[in-house]
Formats: C-alpha cells, structure tokens, sequence
C-alpha cells in the first residue's frame, strides 16, 4: 500500500487526473483505476463496481449529431416566426374574435309607390332566430341536438337548408363571425319561447329583421290572378352561391338578401341602402355585453313608379272577366303614356304570388311553378314573342307613304285576295272589300292592300322585304324596347339571308306577303306593339318604356323626377302619320273596331287575328289603340291568347278601359 502511495505521488501535479489511454476503453473505467481514483473515503469496500462514464463520441459522429441539432433548432425557430410573425394577424384576430366582434346592421330597402304615391311594397318588422357559427357547438351530434330543438316548431325543409348552409363556413371567412337568419317571420308566442331557449345555448339568439311584403298579393299562395303587379315588381331572396361571388365585393354579405326579378332587380342598387356596422364585446357564449361604437344605416332610396295602382287593378280585373267568361288562361294589357313613354299599366295573366319568396320557398314548390303549363312565372308582357297580326299594318301603311309607294289616293280592287301561280293569298272577307285606299285597308283590316304595297303585284312595285324590316326597326321592332325590366325579348323580322341561313331556302313572294300583314315569321311583344303605336299617336317619336317616374330619398323626401328618354323621331313626315292615324280612327268608327264608337272619348285603333301553329291552333287576339284621339294621353294594347278574333275579344277591354277611364279620370 505504501509502495502504490509513493508510486502516485511520484507523478507531476498536472497529470493529477491522468488515465490513459489504455485506462478508458468503450467509455467505462477499468477496475484499477476505479479502486484508486474515484474517492475511497465513499468507496470502500466497493471492490470492482464499474461506473458509466459517457459515450466515447469520434469527430464525425459529433459532426453528425451537431447537423441534427442545428436542423431541429432551424426547425422550430422557423415555426415560431410563422405563428408569432406572419401568422400573428390572424390569430390575433381570431382570439379577438372571441371577444370583440363587428355586427353588421341590415339597412331597410326603399318603398316601392304608385306615382300617386300608394305604398305597393313595404318593409315589416319581424322577427327571426340568428345562428353565429363561431359560438355555435362544433360537435356534430350536439349541433344536431341544437337544430332538432331549434326546428321543432318549423316543419320547414328551407330552414334546415339554411342552417346546413350556415353551419358550413369555415374560419378563415369572416361571415363565420357574424350572425345569419336560418328563420323568419316568427310570430310573438314563438319568438318569446325561443328567447328564452336560446339564452343558454351557445351561438344562438333572436332579433329583429325586416321582410319585404307585397301588398297587391293576395294570402293565398297558389292565386295566380290577382297580383299582376308581381311581374313588374320582382321579388327578393337570399342572395345564390354565384351572386354572392358575383357582388359579394359590392357590399354583399353571405345569406344576404338582393332583387331577384323585376324592379327589385332592376333597382337593386338604388333600393338596398347600405349597412351600418356596430362593434360590440360579447361573453364567452357570443351573447352581446356592450357596444364599443357603431356606424348607423343608410335606408334605401324609395322608388315612385310610373304605374297607376288604380289603372293596373282595372286592367287586370278586365282581363281576367274575359279570360273567365272565355275559358282562357293566358292574357296580356299594356297601358303607355305615349307623350312621355311611361307605363301605366303592365299586366300579364297568369301571374304569381311574390310574397311565398320572401320567407323562403323550397326547390319542389319552385319547380312546381316553373312547371306549371300556364308559366306564372313569365311576364308575356315584355317576354312573349307572337306574330303581330294586323297589328304591324299601320307601320306598313306608313312606310309606304314615307317610301312613296303610295299616297291617300292610291287604290286597289280587293276582290277576296291575291293568286301567285298555284298560291293564293286570301282576304279574311271571302268576297273582298272593293276598291280600297290606305285609310280603308287600315279600318277593314283588307289583306290585299298591304299584299299589294308590301311585296307588289303585276307591274306595281311595293317596298320589299329590306324596305319592311328597315322601317319596322325604326318603329322599334326586332330589337329590345330598353324597358327597365330584366327577361325582355326582341321579337323578330326575318329577311332572305336568315331564311337561307337558317331554313336552307330561297326568300319568296309569299314571305313577303306574309310580312307585310305581320304573319310568317314576325314576332312581336306586346309592349312592341304598344310602344310603335304610341310613336304614331304622338307624330312620330319613339320613347324608351319606363316604370319609374321618379325617386326619393327616404331621409328627407326631396324627389327626383326621371326625364323621358327619346329613342328616335321625326323617321315619318307628320303628314303620314295623319294619314295612318285617321284610318285607325276609321277602324273605330266603321271598321273592324267600332266596339269603341260609341265611347265618349275618341279613339283610334287596330286589330289583329295573330295565325299560329297548325291550321288546327286558335288564333291570338290582338288589339292596339290611343285616346283621346286629337290629343292622345294613353295607349291600350291587349293580347288574349287563342282568344280568337281581335275585334270580338281583346278590342271589348280597351273599351272598357277607356270607359271606365273617362268616369273615373276626366268627367269627375
């Protein structure tokens, strides 16, 4: 032992903790230096243990292990940057979220009046269960535990469309943090049981909206035949998947409401307003605590329309005793203002209650209407295309002055019609109608007259196929009338290259037979029809159509009146047009219209028997006229689908009208 003692102190101071290479081998101590070194004073009588001493690391696996290192710090270094530096914002936002939200405040839309200011559309309040997603439970089954209380009172297969829709969203949009309207128009007794339900759930409440509602409608959903006012003026909805991608930039919110049809449509930026914002502070369940600030509302402007009430309401009522006493369904009325272009009366039978989609309708009632043979849906008005029948004569007849083909004293010999080779082309008198001149081919409707200067015959040349469609285009034919309804349709005037075109056939004589007395391939809409024949009682200036007479500001009153809107004039010599005119007035008193003789305003008119279809189909029933007739003040066209002759079914409701139009307007 003394021997090993002066061994050891032999040994330099420096190397006190020497072991040697050969005392190390895989990390451990071997046994002689575990006796002597590690401290006896704690050791004895340990004997051989041996004791770990760590991993004896080489160059590259310390290399190795630092590259493993230096990555995982990268690693997380780089996460914590994204989520406390680029991604810092959104989380922030959504931990705000939680607390501090921004409500959007829905601005009531304009009133739609009568231009003599009876409300034909309002606002009501009523009041609606709102859903907040955010708050709202993300486990499925409770979520459908929540629905299924929520529903029980609504048996509605739109308000769990709506809450699917809703339930939907996702956090990154910010409509998951407000709340939307899965039911409307709850009545009091069910909105205080909910108020009360819905205290405790998360996510849930219930608030005031306002709803639009009709007033022309009547309360039972499937009456389609006294409310045409629906066609005009449209209808609203939740806004669709692709509007909302559409305007959603516009100030559109999701689940939002916009004009689907008519002048909701039409005017849907004038009548919307714009929505106020309030930031609140809400409590662990989405339940509101305080406003922090709000922006108040700005309500839509309110729209004065052109439209009679009184006039619209007579019109309909008219219409609809003829389709009844006829056993007919479809019927169409047009009242203008021809000094001004207004419309003052747009009726088209079947019409459809606006008012079932408003509080939501599903997609099989929808289709249900889409379906239906009589299509209550479409407004024939400025969308049914129909051969004009001898409607369009007046428009030949003035062409032909214009042209110089004619003049007041050119005649022809009707003698029952006109024969081409093996073609004949009859007058609807099978004897004829004698010698006839422009103002007696206007008032007897006489076929062979406007045969005549239409296409021509023997050596007398008439104005032709390009001469007809020019001057019908100036009348506003074959072209959309610019009326301030969307679904308007053009009509139709065929020419020769279409017909080759489209046909793979030459252009005949008897084509242009066929134009000339609005049959073959003419098509016309009824206000196309009405807006010409306003354009000859005014001398010869055509108006756009308008449904709007003015609009004012919700706020203070203050009216702007919207000024007429020439689309062109001065395209016929007055001389002309007092022509055409005086034999219109003719057609009244002696001719094919002269159910209107004995009205006690004068009036100057045209019928038409519109051939469609087969030999076998009943012809349309066509009448168009102005009144009074020295200093017209209104245009009446009707239409009455197979309603047979004009002079028989649809010139009896012009007369009417303006009957019931003198007591009630000028003989006060």
């Amino acid at each position: 032992m003394k021997e090993r003692e002066l061994q050891e102190e032999s040994r330099p101071q420096e190397e006190l903790f020497f072991l040697g290479d050969s005392g190390v081998k895989h990390g451990h101590l071997t046994s002689n230096h575990d006796e002597y070194w590690v401290e006896e004073a704690y050791l004895q009588g340990q004997g051989d243990n041996v004791h770990y001493f760590g991993i004896n690391l080489s160059k590259r696996r310390l290399t190795f292990f630092l590259i493993i290192l230096f990555f995982g710090v990268f690693i997380l270094f780089t996460r914590s940057a994204y989520l406390q530096v680029i991604k810092v914002d959104e989380y922030l936002s959504m931990a705000e979220n939680n607390r501090i939200r921004v409500y959007y405040l829905q601005a009531p839309r304009g009133i739609i009046y009568d231009r003599n200011q009876i409300a034909l559309v309002r606002n009501v309040a009523n009041f609606s269960l709102f859903i907040t997603p955010v708050d709202f439970p993300h486990d499925k089954d409770k979520q459908d535990e929540m629905k299924q209380i929520l529903t029980q009172y609504f048996n509605n297969p739109v308000v769990t469309e709506e809450f699917d829709k809703i339930l939907s969203l996702t956090p990154q949009r910010k409509e998951y943090y407000q709340p939307h309207a899965v039911i409307n128009s709850i009545d009091y007794d069910d909105a205080i049981r909910l108020r009360l339900a819905s205290a405790d759930m998360a996510g849930v409440s219930v608030g005031v909206t306002h709803q639009r509602e009709y007033l022309m409608a009547s309360d039972n959903a499937q009456d389609y035949w006294h409310n045409s006012l629906a066609h005009v003026l449209g209808y609203v909805g939740k806004v669709s998947q692709d509007e909302y991608d559409e305007f959603g930039d516009d100030g559109y919110l999701f689940n939002d409401i916009i004009g689907k049809s008519g002048l909701e449509k039409s005017y849907e930026t004038i009548l919307r307003g714009v929505y106020g914002r309030k930031q609140i502070e809400v409590d662990s369940m989405g339940k509101e605590k305080k406003i922090i600030a709000q922006d108040e509302i700005v309500k839509g402007e309110n729209l004065i329309l052109s439209v009679d009430y009184n006039m619209q309401t007579k019109l309909e009522e008219l219409i609809r005793a003829t389709l009844i006493k006829e056993n007919l369904t479809t019927g169409v009325g047009v009242v203008q203002n021809p000094q001004t272009g207004e419309i003052l009366a747009l009726v088209s039978l079947p019409s459809f209650n606006n008012n079932v989609f408003v509080a939501g309708i599903t997609a099989e009632e929808y289709n249900i209407l889409l379906q239906d043979e009589n299509k209550p849906l479409f407004n024939r008005a400025i969308s049914g295309e129909y051969p004009s029948g001898s409607t369009i004569k007046p428009m030949i007849a003035a062409a032909a002055l214009q042209e110089g083909i004619i003049t007041v004293a050119t005649s022809f010999l009707s003698t029952g019609g006109i024969r081409i080779y093996e073609w004949f082309f009859p007058d609807w008198r099978a004897g004829g109608h004698g010698v006839t001149d422009v103002k007696k081919a206007l008032a007897d409707s006489v076929n062979t007259f406007f045969y005549i200067i239409g296409g021509g015959y023997n050596d007398f040349d008439g104005l032709g196929n390009k001469k007809m469609k020019q001057y019908g285009e100036l009348f506003g034919f074959n072209q959309k009338t610019g009326i301030d309804l969307p679904g308007e349709r053009s009509g139709f005037l065929p020419d020769e290259d279409w017909k080759q075109l489209v046909k793979n056939e030459p252009w005949y004589i008897g084509d242009t037979y066929h134009m000339a007395i609005g049959q073959g391939d003419v098509l016309a809409t009824p206000l196309q029809i009405a807006n010409y024949t306003s354009a000859i009682a005014n001398g010869g200036t055509l108006y756009r159509p308008r449904l709007i007479h003015s609009l004012m500001k919700t706020e203070t009153g203050d009216i702007q009146e919207v000024l007429p809107q020439i689309i062109r004039t001065g395209f016929i010599d007055q001389k002309n047009l007092d022509i055409v005119k005086q034999g219109m007035r003719q057609s009244v008193m002696i001719g094919s219209s002269r159910s209107l003789s004995n009205l006690p305003i004068p009036a100057a008119g045209k019928t038409g028997t519109a051939q469609w279809g087969g030999e076998d189909d009943v012809p349309h029933a066509w009448f168009t006229s102005f009144a009074p007739y020295d200093n017209p003040e209104l245009t009446v066209t009707i239409l009455i689908e197979e309603g047979k002759e004009g002079s028989e079914t649809a010139a009896p409701i012009a007369r009417d009208f303006y009957s019931w139009y003198y007591s009630e307007y000028i003989n006060r």
